[in-house]
């Protein structure tokens, strides 16, 4: 549609030309007469008609139009009509053919431009052979160069064009992957978030009904570590929600803790305790000078450690001895999750495939893998000899 209407206003612009120059060659004929020529007739006037009215084809037909404006410009200068402003038309002619063909195939044309002229010029009687043959070359030359910059213009809008359209695919291609990777990592947000806090209430709300009818005290502390842990879970989804709701420019911020700090390794203590709270007991040593990383990998580091802190609890079971080692070494960071328990007896969760030494391998771990991966970092987990689990990772100093 967009191209039919270029196509249409083109044509009315070279029609309006064809026209305009038409009406000034018969204007001026008849207006500037001389008596040494012959009379302007209806002849010179279907020539006239002949050499400029096909400008209106120029565009379509360029060669054609050259031709028959040549023929008909030859006819009429061989006639012996008083040479007038339809010169014109064959150098513009000239003009589209030398701005859609390389200078090779516009040869030809230039040749035939100069001709015209040459013999339109010496019939006239005004100049010498020499004069005419070098005001002729010059300004054929001059327009031979002006259409070549109009193609190689023409050429050059294309080629961007098709940039254009292959950068907006790629554009395209990309937000698609962005908005995939986001999804991705609001996938491990939630499986973080949901499956630490959920673990917890499991595990105590099965402790409470065991218990309800002969222990009330425990029961009580059961009851107040699942209102601990939920009101957590709660504060933990708020915050996510927080990062969902920022511009755009900062929708993959990192998370942040109830005091709008950002959720980092700095926490991990906190997240041992509470751990000591619902019943594993966590041994946490830290070596080297603490170094600051990257708020996307300081948020990387506690969501492992909360994870391989959650499989424990949920794996192993209460009472596990776990080491949680963190060594600030020169190169980067090294944590390292070690439990001395064993696995809880059952079959694995459904949808889980069974792994060596018990544990089961799904979501959790391969969202670890996949946070040190985006970070350029190592990740290892696997069972303990003779028993237990391990969690062991890496992440660069930036």
């Amino acid at each position: 549609m967009r191209a039919g209407n270029e196509r249409a206003r083109q044509y009315a612009v070279d029609l309006g030309i064809a026209v305009a120059v038409l009406a000034i060659t018969l204007v001026y004929a008849v207006t500037h007469h001389a008596p040494r020529w012959p009379d302007f007739d209806s002849t010179a006037v279907v020539l006239t008609v002949a050499v400029n009215l096909p400008l209106a084809l120029r565009r379509r037909m360029p060669w054609t139009v050259l031709l028959v404006t040549s023929a008909a410009l030859a006819a009429y200068t061989a006639a012996g009509y008083q040479p007038t402003v339809n010169v014109w038309s064959p150098m513009l002619a000239f003009l589209t053919v030398a701005s859609v063909d390389p200078p090779r195939k516009a040869a030809p044309g230039a040749a035939l431009a100069t001709a015209v002229w040459i013999h339109h010029a010496l019939s006239a009687g005004t100049s010498s052979m020499w004069l005419a043959v070098v005001e002729t070359l010059a300004f054929v030359t001059i327009v031979w160069g002006i259409g070549y910059n109009q193609r190689r213009l023409r050429q050059s809008n294309r080629r961007l064009v098709r940039l254009t359209d292959r950068l907006r695919q790629q554009e395209g291609a990309l937000a698609r992957q962005a908005v995939a990777g986001e999804r991705l990592r609001l996938a491990r947000e939630l499986h973080d978030v949901v499956t630490h806090h959920l673990s917890v209430v499991s595990l105590h709300s099965g402790l409470a009904r065991l218990v309800c009818d002969k222990d009330p005290r425990q029961t009580r502390d059961a009851l107040s570590t699942i209102e601990a842990s939920t009101h957590r879970a709660l504060a933990d989804m708020r915050d996510l929600l927080r990062v969902l709701r920022v511009p755009p420019d900062d929708a993959d911020a990192p998370g942040e803790a109830q005091d709008g700090r950002t959720v980092g390794l700095q926490d991990v203590a906190a997240l041992a305790a509470s751990m000591d709270a619902v019943g594993l007991n966590v041994t946490t040593t830290v070596t080297g000078t603490p170094r600051p990383l990257m708020p996307h990998a300081d948020l990387c580091a506690y969501r492992i450690v909360q994870e391989a802190l959650t499989n424990v609890l949920r794996h192993a079971g209460v009472g596990t001895r776990v080491v949680l080692s963190i060594d600030h070494g020169t190169a980067g960071l090294a944590v390292a999750v070690r439990d001395e328990g064993g696995p809880r007896k059952g079959a694995p969760a459904p949808g889980r495939e069974e792994l060596p030494g018990g544990r089961s391998g799904g979501r959790g771990l391969q969202g670890m893998r996949e946070r040190v991966r985006l970070h350029d970092g190592e990740f290892h987990a696997g069972p303990r000899q003779p028993k237990g689990y391990e969690v062991v990772f890496t992440l660069p100093h930036p």
